[in-house]
């Protein structure tokens, strides 16, 4: 939804939302069938094809008036992220809450979205975001991002401001909050003021400008085959497809392609928004702002726009497609033990951090020094390292191998425990931004005596929920 539209960007150069330019009509569109339409209005996910793999996927079958899962989902609240852009970056004017009245599930099925105006005129919505940041097309596959979902109900004067979306943005945008467009955002699914037709949109580069024309991206729009997209369920759909030279973007509505975006079209900001760890989805319903206003050629909402239209959404699911492994798939066996079995590992090794046994929030990625580290590191992570030995004589001081995309004012303590992650800390040392998430530097951090044989834990501590650091490898020295 997001990032794009039709103003300046603000001044903490958020994505701000686009698409006045958006509205010249596709006239060339493809309509090539990937995939068999269902019509009910609570389908299951729909079992991959032959060739296919589910990634992730919620079916949004919870009890009605229940939030959507935390372990899948994040709730936004407010009018920006910490220290983000006011208005979310795009001049929308409503107030995201947790409220089950802006978003729940509906008993039947189906996960409710549903903005609200008080009795003093002021809009409530909610936007949501998945907890996984890596979905990623397989090196040589194809990633396809997903979701079945009938737009808000309203049409003409009463829907004006209604900005509904599904999109997905660039890991390293959260924590950090000023990189946008650079770190890229695939609008699966937009619409604006209750008009049957939706809009598939490419942010990337710089702004203003750039390769993607920003504010206002590289965009197609088409309207919803058979039933208009207000009044039905239709299926969203975009495909990354890294099985071809140039790479392909592609955006589907029910099958029909009508939208597509080459490598070569963005050129060398291509690595920019396709090297880093992944994507994470998200779907709202905005109120007013740049690209409903751009559209309606006024401020919106209005007087007459009405209260409680909710968007539906059925599923959400990502699947993949050939290639090597799939960076977004959980690994299929633990990492290697840190020990070898029924032996120890040196505490004065170099213990590679993704050698854990045991964690808690950890994500693996891969690293830019070779091998892998362990990322998204947040307040209340942990990894557990078995047998470790420190011998008779007790290390001096630990450390470890970081690196952090933070944002300003993001930072926290790598912490050092032994037998149980809310144990006594032994040592500690802090981290912040250090460049870039694969900006990599060792940090040295003073240690209690310990020996012998000991399980050890790093447990992460910070004083914001945002991810503040990256672990390569760490060791103790005497």
């Amino acid at each position: 939804m997001n990032t794009t539209r039709i103003v300046r960007p603000d001044s903490a150069g958020r994505p701000t939302r686009r698409r006045l330019a958006l509205l010249v009509a596709a006239s060339t569109l493809l309509a090539t069938v990937v995939s068999t339409v269902t019509v009910t209005a609570n389908a299951a996910i729909p079992p991959p094809p032959s060739g296919w793999s589910l990634v992730w996927g919620d079916d949004f079958t919870g009890v009605a008036n229940t939030l959507p899962s935390s372990a899948n989902w994040i709730i936004d609240t407010g009018t920006s992220y910490p220290g983000g852009p006011p208005n979310w970056g795009t001049g929308e004017i409503q107030t995201y809450t947790n409220s089950t009245a802006n978003v729940s599930h509906d008993g039947n099925g189906n996960l409710r979205i549903t903005p609200i105006r008080n009795g003093s005129g002021q809009w409530t919505s909610s936007r949501i975001e998945t907890v996984r940041t890596n979905f990623k097309a397989p090196a040589g596959g194809v990633l396809a991002i997903e979701g079945r979902i009938q737009m808000p109900n309203v049409t003409g004067a009463e829907a004006a401001g209604y900005w509904p979306a599904f999109w997905a943005l660039g890991a390293p945008y959260r924590g950090n909050y000023q990189n946008w467009p650079g770190i890229g955002e695939f609008d699966v699914m937009e619409n604006v003021n209750g008009i049957n037709s939706v809009w598939g949109v490419l942010h990337c580069g710089v702004a203003p400008g750039g390769p993607c024309n920003e504010f206002n991206g590289i965009g197609a729009q088409r309207a919803c085959p058979g039933s208009t997209c207000q009044s039905a369920f239709h299926t969203y759909r975009f495909e990354w497809d890294a099985s071809v030279s140039p790479q392909q973007l592609r955006w589907y509505v029910d099958g029909q392609h009508y939208h597509t975006v080459t490598q070569s079209q963005v050129g060398s900001y291509w690595s920019q928004m396709t090297d880093h760890a992944g994507y994470f989805l998200l779907l709202n319903v905005a109120m007013g702002g740049a690209f409903p206003n751009g559209v309606a050629g006024g401020t919106t909402p209005t007087a007459a726009t009405v209260s409680g239209r909710p968007m539906l959404v059925d599923y959400v699911a990502v699947y993949s497609r050939g290639g090597g492994t799939n960076p977004t798939d959980p690994p299929t066996t633990p990492p290697p033990t840190t020990p070898p079995p029924g032996g120890t590992v040196s505490a004065y090794s170099t213990i590679q951090a993704e050698a854990y046994n045991g964690q808690q929030g950890v994500g693996v990625e891969a690293c830019s020094e070779g091998g892998q580290n362990i990322g998204w590191l947040a307040n209340g992570d942990w990894v557990r390292y078995d047998r470790v030995d420190f011998g008779s004589t007790p290390p001096r001081d630990f450390v470890g191998r970081v690196a952090s995309g933070a944002g300003g004012g993001v930072s926290g303590l790598v912490q050092v425990r032994v037998d149980s992650p809310t144990g006594p800390v032994l040592g500690s040392f802090a981290v912040g931004n250090t460049g870039g998430w694969q900006s990599w530097q060792s940090i040295p951090g003073n240690v209690s005596a310990v020996t012998g044989v000991r399980t050890v834990y790093l447990t992460f501590s910070s004083g914001q929920p945002a991810d503040f650091a990256n672990l390569n490898w760490f060791t103790f020295r005497r």
